[in-house]
């Protein structure tokens, strides 16, 4: 199973993310579900360096992405790029979760 982990701040922001494990569903390199996942999580790391102009703290390798963000920035218009892109991973995540089963994915928020 695919673990996604969400720590929250008091504001309800997302300050990082897991994604831990393997689906299940096909053999290792053909598992669409972690595929997925795997991609929306890439693509808010690679969208953080590119739109929000930050070099967020994260790991990438098999059955592993994380990515921890900070919310320090005087730029308003930063904040709100980093709080949309994080938030974007745990949406992405839970609608896989919706859409195809907590069996084979589970979104966990943490305070």
């Amino acid at each position: 199973m695919l673990i996604a982990r969400f720590k929250l701040d008091q504001e309800d922001r997302v300050v990082s993310f897991t994604l831990e494990g393997h689906a299940g569903t096909a053999v290792k390199g053909e598992n669409i579900m972690c595929a997925a996942a795997s991609a929306i999580a890439q693509t808010a790391i690679g969208s953080l360096q590119d739109i929000a102009h930050i070099e967020p703290d994260y790991r990438a390798e098999d059955g592993l992405i994380s990515c921890q963000v900070s919310y320090e920035s005087d730029d308003r218009e930063q904040l709100i790029q980093i709080a949309s892109l994080m938030a974007s991973v745990r949406i992405g995540c839970m609608q896989l979760e919706t859409s195809y089963s907590s069996q084979y994915i589970r979104c966990i928020d943490e305070r």
